[in-house]
């Protein structure tokens, strides 16, 4: 297994590195996806890049080696956010925050499974994003 390197950048004003993620977003509502960028560059998180279906997610973080992903859990073809989480986890150890409208029983069970770092409902604040993805830093 290939873990993804933790990027490094330096901390304001105290001269030490502090790790960030680097994001790969999976979502196949262009609004949506476009949307989640924006709102987590706002928040100052590095999107490496932007992915509509698990399989052109998993060649992207291939490419791209982010360190966390965020997925939409029902994307179109035969790979869904959850298998996606699954892959990238096991082959690379990246984890995963879903941002999903699902929360079934069945669908909850699958997604834990996983292990996920954080699993978002829509509507999505900043708040929301911006916890996930602190609180699953210090995992």
């Amino acid at each position: 297994m290939t873990k993804s390197a933790p990027l490094t950048r330096p901390a304001k004003n105290t001269g030490q590195n502090i790790e960030y993620p680097r994001i790969v977003v999976v979502e196949n509502d262009k609004l949506i996806a476009h949307l989640l960028k924006w709102r987590l560059s706002t928040l100052g998180y590095n999107v490496a890049g932007v992915a509509a279906n698990g399989s052109d997610a998993l060649d992207l973080a291939k490419k791209l080696k982010p360190n966390l992903l965020m997925t939409e859990i029902s994307l179109p073809g035969s790979i869904d956010g959850i298998e996606t989480a699954r892959i990238l986890k096991t082959q690379y150890g990246i984890p995963s925050i879903f941002v999903t409208s699902l929360s079934d029983k069945q669908t909850l069970q699958r997604a834990k499974a996983t292990k996920p770092q954080g699993y978002i409902l829509k509507p999505f604040k900043d708040t929301d994003l911006r916890v996930a993805i602190e609180l699953g830093r210090t995992q």
